[in-house]
C-alpha cells in the first residue's frame, strides 16, 4: 500500500508541475491591434506617396492583406491577423518605396532633359 501512495503522490506532483505549463500552452494570442494600426499608416502613407499609381500590384496586395487582417480580427483568428498584418505592412512599404524610386526616376530624368537643353544652346549661342 506504501509504494502505491508514494506513487500516487509523485505522480500527482508531477501533473501539478505540468498543469501551469499546459494551460500556458492553452491561453490565447493577444490581439495585433499595434501590427494591424501600424500596417493601416503604411498602407496610407503608401497610397499619399504614389503608390497606387506607380507600384500597383503591391499597393493592391497590401490593401488585400490588410483587409483580410481585418477581418481575421473580427474573426477573432488573432495568429492569422498578425501575420496578415505583417505582410501588409511590407506590401506597403515595398509599394511606397518603388513609387518613391519611380518618382526620383522621372525627376532625374527630367533634370537631365533640362541640362541637355541649355548645353545646346549653349552650343549654339557660342557659334
Amino acid at each position: 500500500m506504501k509504494n502505491i501512495s508514494q506513487h500516487q503522490t509523485h505522480l500527482g506532483i508531477y501533473l501539478l508541475g505540468f498543469v501551469p505549463i499546459l494551460m500556458a500552452g492553452c491561453q490565447s494570442v493577444p490581439p495585433p491591434i499595434a501590427e494591424v494600426a501600424v500596417s493601416n499608416a503604411a498602407v496610407t502613407d503608401a497610397v499619399a506617396a504614389g503608390a497606387s499609381q506607380f507600384a500597383p500590384v503591391e499597393m493592391n496586395a497590401a490593401r488585400d492583406k490588410i483587409a483580410r487582417a481585418n477581418k481575421a480580427m473580427a474573426a477573432k483568428d488573432y495568429k492569422l491577423a498578425r501575420s496578415l498584418a505583417i505582410e501588409a505592412q511590407a506590401d506597403a512599404k515595398l509599394a511606397q518605396s518603388k513609387a518613391n524610386s519611380t518618382k526620383a526616376q522621372q525627376a532625374s530624368d527630367a533634370l537631365q532633359d533640362d541640362i541637355r537643353v541649355l548645353n545646346e544652346e549653349l552650343d549654339r549661342a557660342g557659334k
